[in-house]
Parts: structure tokens; C-alpha cells; sequence
């Protein structure tokens, strides 16, 4: 689905040298793994015999069960739709390998042997195992069939789903050889691996993984051998990890006495987009004297049923885990403020000017210029926060305001831009009682030029309070909201400024708590609109232009990964599921690819201002696009 391709490593119960036990626990995970939709599995390092046999590797009698176990799996698996990947011992001629099978489609279609072999304390692979690290080119019989032999296999199952592999200690390497598979096409590495347990290894284990799939841009699938090995001078834990460009998409409990799965649905389409335009991927090279990859061909994978097992949270921006929420919002926070106070030293700004409304966007900019003053040892009142009522300004904003100014220590004035307003719809002949866009923009105008002159009259710089969902949207006032001296929030999106709010709150005193808990409550409204009879908003900003969190998962998708419409409206009904129905998310993400494209003028011009994450919208560094740009090829 959508080049979503469903992972599984197995840990499977083990006896040390017998086969044919072995043989059936292997195969039994096989058939779990088909049944729960996975594309390919992966078990641990000579899952077929046990990785510690000891000099039992010798005995000729033990390599040829194990050879033909191989060739057994291989055919019992024909009718399974998945690729299988397990090891073995392998004598080729006057060497033993320690190897990886891979099969599909009732055969065994290639054969890896590990590079990097372990010779110390516990370990002593030299002394069965010979190195695969001159094996490229070369061939194997088994099952009387001449078979792919070597460390230069890149395996194929679909455009996308190419894959390699390394066996343990290969990973442990100076130069892994997943980071030439990965230079090579493969866009997953599946790993072999037998490590035992000491104290602190699976967090640097885990470590291990997460590091290598993020400095590959893919999917690292790691089975290791389980308790079931001997017990003789170590434990084994059966350790199982599924890393996914840096992030830890599955993890199983180590130490479990039954066979166990773990499954992980990866974006490999999202993998190719990472590799194309967010890092220096291409710029890297095969070093000289590697051989080329050959590729092998496996039947096509069927990819993933119903993303079960996939990352597709709702809203993106936002960490998930609260302590991990917590971390980001402290460190988000303190970019803004480092970024603000740099600017400040430059122009040796006497003030801090910032049009405060009582809402999300300017609460935050406000506490951000607090926080300003703070780390440069000074006063809060050479904030100027400036209060403008308008037409539309509700007693619980203008409230929240006023109260925020006053718990922070910032100098407060309020302007009713009112009559001001009135005398400009009279100079260019607009009747008041046309409520349009020119009556909305004339107030949004008329508070940019209150706070731009003052400003001027204070030796100040105008703070913008603008986020990055409005940016992406485009909803704001071309020269009016849409114009600062330096806007602090302009990389943040709405879905996440909430919760940089709330962590303040959380942090803050009682009283400064409560009113920045009702900012958070309020409903999002640029109050243009005179009021409602009743006296309650009358312009819900979600009402009119869709729901924020999904322009956000909308924007996410789109400007990191380049994901085409299609793919993400059925990726944000997966995620959304129970909350909008897929007619309400298509329509929604119309409007958001209407607005991203004919909005682009006013992102052409916008004020600098700090980036916080890998996505913003400043055509300095980041979103270069022509304003004239059509949309049709994506609407259509």
C-alpha cells in the first residue's frame, strides 16, 4: 500500500545442533509472519543450527543437515507470500561461512556471508569461519542449483523494496557493509546477529541500529540469537530491533522463552524522498576497488495490508511520549529566544514591540520576547506589548491580554484602531456594512502600521507572531499580519504552539498559569468580524479554512516527503480514523493545495526568523517555489 512494505524479525525457539527442530520453529514463524501480511523476515544468525555450536561447526555431519534444512525451508515456503531471510553454516570448497539464506518463491535465491568475525572474549568465529570479504562474483551450489554467493547482493522484490544484508559484527565495523548496500540501492538492511547480553550492551545495541539507519536513510531489521543458545559462558537474549531512519519502529522483550515476532510497516517511497532532498545522500561515493552490487530479482512484494504497523501519527510535529514532548518544547523555546536575542544585539533595538491579542500566535511571541529580555539581563518593560481592539475583538481575548501583559511586566498600550478604520473605508470609498475581505484587511493594515510607527518613535523592533501553518496557508494579510522585523514563530506549526504554551504554563506561577491555560482554550479567530448577537465570536478560523491538524499532517507529508495527494488523503484517513471521513479530508486537503500554491507571494517576501525543525517555508533556505506555480497537476 503506497509502497508501504511490512517488516518482522522472528526470535524463534532454538535446540544447540538440532536441525530439524529448528528447521520447524523456523518455519512455524514463517507461516506467523505470512498470516499477519509481512513482506520479508528475518532470523537470527545460524538460527538453522545455533550460533554456539562450538567446534561442532567441524563435523561434516551438522554442515550437510544444515545445508539441506537451507533448501527445505525454502521449498515449504513456496506458497508463502514473503520473503524469507536465516542462517547457516556454509562449507564452499576448503572454507566454512557463516551465511545468510534468502529465500522466496520456493528457492533459495541468494547467499551472504558475513564480513567482520569476532575473535575475542567470548567469541571465536576465526577458528570456524572463514571471511566473506573476497566473495564478490562468485557462486554456490545448493539444492543442486548454482546460487548468488557474496557480499555483493543487492536483493529486489518490487521498485522500491531493495534490500540487503550483514551479518552481526558487521555492523560493529569501522566501515559496515550496510553503508555501501546502502550506497548501492538498498533501502533496508537486514541483520543476522547473535550478540549476548552484558549489562548496558542492548541500549548500545539499540543505539547501534537507530545510528546506522539514520546515517543510511533506511530500515535496519536486527534479529538476535535467543536464550535457548548455551548458557556455558554467556547468555544470549534474543534481542529484536527495527530501526527506521534514525527512529525505533519495533522492539521485542529480550529474554522471552517463547518465539516471538515484532513487525514494522516502512514508508520506502519516504526513505527514496529523504535520500533525494534531505541530506548530502548523493554526494557520497563506493570507494574505489569495491566491486559492483549484482542485483537479484525476487518476486515482486505484495507490500502492506493495512499499515497497522506503521508511524503515521496525527499530528507529526508533536512528539508523542509527554517527556519527549516536554524536551522539544524547552528546546524549541530556547531557539526562539537565542534567534530573537541575536537580532536584537544587531540593531541594538531599545524596545520589543509586539501586537498582543490574547490568542496562540502572540501569546507566544510574547513569551518569547520575556524570555528575550531575561537572557540579556534586560527589563521586561522595554517589551511595548500593543492592545488594538477592532471590530470584532472579543472581551475574553482583550482580557487575556491585558492580564498577560501585566503577570509578564511588559509596558501595555492600547489603540482602537476603530476610527481609524472608518476614516480609511471613507478615503477609498468602502461602505462599513460590507463585511469582505477589504473590511478585514483594512484592520489587519492599520494594527501593522500602528506597531511598524511605533516602532520607529521607540528605537524598536516589530516581533511577528505568524506560524507556519498559517504561512504554508497563506492566511494572512499580504503587508499587514504577514509583516514583521523578525517573526519568532515562523517555523512552528499551530498544532505544536499549543503545547510550547502549555509547557510555559506548566512551568509558570499559578496566576500566569490559569490565563495562558485559557489562551489555549480559546478558539482560533483573527476577530475581523463584528461579534455574534450573543456576543461570542463570530470568525472560527477552523470553520473557514479546515482544521489546523490536518493542514498540518497535510503540510508534514507533503513538503518533507514530496507524498503525492492520493497518498496523503489515504494516509491521513488511516491516522484520522473515527475523526474526519475521507470525503471531509479531501476536501480539506483541496483547499490546502489551492491555498499552498496561490499563496506563495506572500512567502516570497516574509521577515527573517528562526527555524526550529526540518520544515519551514522561508525562501532563503528552505522552500524555493515561483509564485505563479500551478497547482492543477496535484488537484488533479
Amino acid at each position: 500500500m503506497f509502497d508501504f512494505y511490512r517488516l518482522a524479525a522472528a526470535v524463534p525457539v532454538l535446540r544447540i545442533a538440532d536441525v530439524t527442530f529448528n528447521e520447524a520453529a523456523i518455519l512455524e514463524c514463517c507461516r506467523a509472519a505470512a498470516e499477519h501480511g509481512a513482506d520479508a523476515v528475518v532470523f537470527p544468525e545460524l538460527s538453522i543450527t545455533g550460533y554456539s555450536c562450538g567446534d561442532l561447526f567441524f563435523q561434516e555431519q551438522l554442515l550437510k543437515a544444515a545445508a539441506q534444512s537451507a533448501v527445505r525451508i525454502a521449498a515449504e515456503t513456496r506458497n508463502l507470500p514473503l520473503v524469507s531471510i536465516f542462517g547457516l553454516p556454509l562449507r564452499c570448497g576448503e572454507r566454512i561461512y557463516n551465511v545468510a539464506a534468502v529465500a522466496a518463491g520456493g528457492i533459495i535465491r541468494g547467499v551472504v556471508p558475513k564480513t567482520l568475525l569476532p575473535n575475542y572474549r567470548e567469541f571465536y568465529e576465526k577458528r570456524h569461519f572463514s571471511s566473506g570479504a573476497d566473495t564478490a562474483g562468485k557462486y554456490v551450489r545448493l539444492g543442486g542449483e548454482e546460487i548468488p554467493f557474496g557480499t555483493d547482493l543487492i536483493f529486489t522484490a518490487g521498485e522500491e523494496f531493495r534490500f540487503g544484508i550483514e551479518l552481526c559484527e558487521d555492523l560493529w565495523g569501522v566501515l559496515p557493509p550496510s553503508s555501501l548496500l546502502a550506497l548501492g540501492g538498498a533501502r533496508a538492511i537486514f541483520n543476522l546477529s547473535a550478540g549476548t547480553e552484558l549489562a548496558s550492551k542492548a541500549a548500545y545495541r539499540r543505539e547501534l541500529v537507530l545510528q546506522q539507519s539514520a546515517r543510511c536513510l533506511s530500515a535496519y531489521v536486527l534479529a538476535g540469537a535467543g536464550v535457548h543458545e548455551s548458557t556455558t559462558d554467556a547468555v544470549f537474549g534474543g534481542h529484536a530491533l527495527i530501526g527506521d531512519n534514525g527512529r525505533l519502529a519495533a522492539e521485542n522483550r529480550r529474554f522471552d522463552r517463547e518465539s516471538n515476532l515484532i513487525y514494522a510497516d516502512v514508508d520506502f517511497a519516504k526513505l527514496r524522498a529523504a535520500r533525494l532532498s534531505e541530506s548530502s545522500f548523493g554526494d557520497n561515493r563506493i570507494p574505489e576497488g569495491v566491486p559492483p552490487f549484482r542485483e537479484v530479482m525476487l518476486p515482486a512484494a505484495k507490500g502492506s495490508p493495512d499499515l497497522e504497523f506503521a508511524s503515521n501519527a496525527r499530528h507529526p510535529f508533536v512528539p508523542e511520549n509527554a517527556a519527549d514532548r516536554r524536551a522539544r518544547c524547552d528546546e524549541i523555546f530556547a531557539i526562539q529566544c537565542a534567534g530573537l536575542a541575536k537580532r536584537v544585539e544587531h540593531t541594538r533595538a531599545k524596545t520589543l514591540v509586539i501586537g498582543i491579542s490574547g490568542g496562540l500566535d502572540s501569546t507566544l511571541a510574547l513569551l518569547v520576547a520575556a524570555e528575550c529580555c531575561r537572557v540579556l539581563k534586560r527589563p521586561a518593560s522595554d517589551i511595548l506589548a500593543l492592545t488594538m481592539p477592532g471590530f470584532g475583538t472579543s472581551g475574553r481575548t482583550r482580557g487575556n491580554a491585558v492580564k498577560l501583559c501585566e503577570l509578564l511586566g511588559v509596558q501595555l498600550k492600547e489603540v482602537d484602531i476603530k476610527p481609524a478604520c472608518l476614516l480609511h473605508f471613507k478615503d477609498i470609498g468602502h461602505d462599513p456594512a460590507v463585511l469582505d475581505t477589504t473590511y478585514e484587511n483594512v484592520q489587519a493594515r492599520e494594527r501593522t502600521q500602528l506597531l511598524m510607527d511605533l516602532a520607529n518613535k521607540t528605537g524598536g523592533l516589530v516581533i511577528g507572531t505568524g506560524d507556519l501553518s498559517e504561512i504554508a496557508l497563506g492566511w494572512s494579510t499580504y503587508n499587514g499580519d504577514h509583516m514583521s522585523m523578525y517573526a519568532v514563530n515562523c517555523s512552528i506549526p499551530k498544532t505544536l504552539i499549543r503545547f510550547l504554551i502549555e509547557n510555559t504554563a506548566e512551568q509558570s506561577a499559578p496566576e500566569l498559569s490559569a490565563v495562558l491555560r485559557d489562551v489555549i482554550a480559546t478558539p482560533v479567530s483573527p476577530e475581523l468580524l463584528p461579534a455574534a448577537s450573543d456576543g461570542s465570536v463570530a470568525q472560527k478560523t477552523e470553520e473557514l479554512v479546515g482544521p489546523y491538524e490536518l493542514h498540518d499532517y497535510f503540510l508534514y507529508h507533503f513538503l518533507k516527503y514530496g507524498a503525492p495527494p492520493e497518498k496523503i488523503a489515504a494516509l491521513a484517513e488511516n491516522a484520522f480514523s473515527g475523526v474526519y471521513d475521507r470525503e471531509t479530508i479531501e476536501k480539506w486537503l483541496r483547499i490546502f493545495l489551492r491555498r499552498f500554491f496561490s499563496q506563495q507571494f506572500k512567502r516570497s517576501c516574509v521577515p527573517d526568523g528562526p527555524k526550529v525543525g526540518t520544515i519551514a517555508l522561508s525562501p532563503r533556505g528552505d522552500w524555493r517555489m515561483p509564485s505563479d506555480a500551478s497547482s492543477a497537476l496535484w488537484l488533479k
